[in-house]
């Protein structure tokens, strides 16, 4: 499949999520950006603001086996990667896959899980396998996690650890819709007369892997890597991180761009490409110094700070 190709079939999806995801289409190709280049997406925002259902619709228009995970502090590891059990008529063990063998799980409020519980994807979020009783068991492709959780509401959660933020490619708010959007939210839930919403198929599986390898494609200059390289490294040296991105942090840039060009129908990659996903593919990923919390200074506000002051190369495919 041809880049061309990938960017009509990215705007017919996005067109056809938009139906339902009134007023969001920024964060809707944010999102495909990730699925394309087959990485994990957390979306972290305030409840009712479509997360889940954002999830939902994305399987349906890929033709994704689609499972949902309520994370609650009850929850045990077997409950997302299954385990063996003893099966009398058979006198042996069998094993049962759990939901985490799919191919779009939703890790709904991810944060309210305890950390042992969260650290059950990590292997599946790193190495697409699971690993019970001593056996791996892979996972069919393409596997991708969203996952969701409310920053506001902190009691009862488990931040996630630095190691498995770190899983994630992107992480995206939705934000609140504008007035005519919510309007519009209104009006097509009447016309719809059901709270039910549904999309049709708007890629196949091997379509959608199809896409994923046409990323590869996709050229980087020079320039455009050793600026990417420098943004990963101001992120380290910077005076209010504790601890920057990590060279997993270089290579998500590298993949999100390539994701964005795609999207606008471009066989290379432009610096602006790489602004519009920094913030995304980096923020998550650092710690800032305790003492910060004085300023209020936040990861979004170091990379923006950062994308002003490390010289961008000129734009250009060579």
């Amino acid at each position: 499949m041809k880049v061309a190709d990938v960017a009509a079939r990215a705007r017919e999806i996005v067109t056809t999520l938009a139906r339902v995801v009134v007023g969001k289409d920024e964060v809707l190709e944010r999102i495909l950006a990730g699925v394309l280049a087959n990485g994990h997406v957390l979306i972290e925002d305030v409840p009712g603001l479509a997360k889940t259902l954002i999830a939902r619709m994305l399987a349906q228009a890929l033709d994704l086996g689609f499972r949902r995970i309520q994370f609650t502090p009850d929850l045990l590891p077997s409950d997302i990667t299954g385990s063996f059990l003893y099966d009398q008529r058979e006198a042996r063990f069998e094993f049962r896959p759990g939901p985490v063998f799919t191919n779009l799980l939703l890790a709904d409020e991810i944060n309210r899980a305890t950390p042992k519980t969260q650290a059950a994807l990590l292997e599946a979020m790193q190495e697409s396998q699971v690993t019970i009783e001593g056996q791996s068991f892979p996972l069919e492709q393409p596997f991708l996690v969203i996952a969701t959780q409310n920053p506001i509401e902190l009691e009862g959660t488990y931040p996630l650890p630095e190691a498995q933020l770190d899983r994630f490619l992107l992480r995206v708010a939705v934000g609140y819709p504008g007035a005519e959007a919510e309007r519009e939210i209104l009006k097509r839930r009447r016309e719809r007369r059901t709270d039910a919403a549904a999309v049709p198929t708007i890629v196949t599986r091997s379509e959608l892997l199809a896409m994923q390898t046409a990323l590869e494609d996709v050229f980087v200059s020079d320039p455009l890597e050793r600026y990417i390289v420098a943004l990963a490294q101001a992120t380290r040296t910077d005076p209010r991180v504790a601890l920057g991105a990590s060279p997993r942090g270089s290579l998500a840039l590298l993949k999100l761009a390539r994701a964005e060009a795609a999207l606008r129908g471009r066989d290379f990659v432009l610096p602006d490409d790489v602004k519009a996903v920094a913030v995304a593919a980096l923020a998550h990923r650092l710690v800032l110094k305790p003492e910060l919390w004085v300023t209020r200074a936040t990861p979004t506000q170091v990379v923006e700070t950062l994308l002003q002051q490390v010289p961008a190369p000129a734009a250009g495919p060579a």
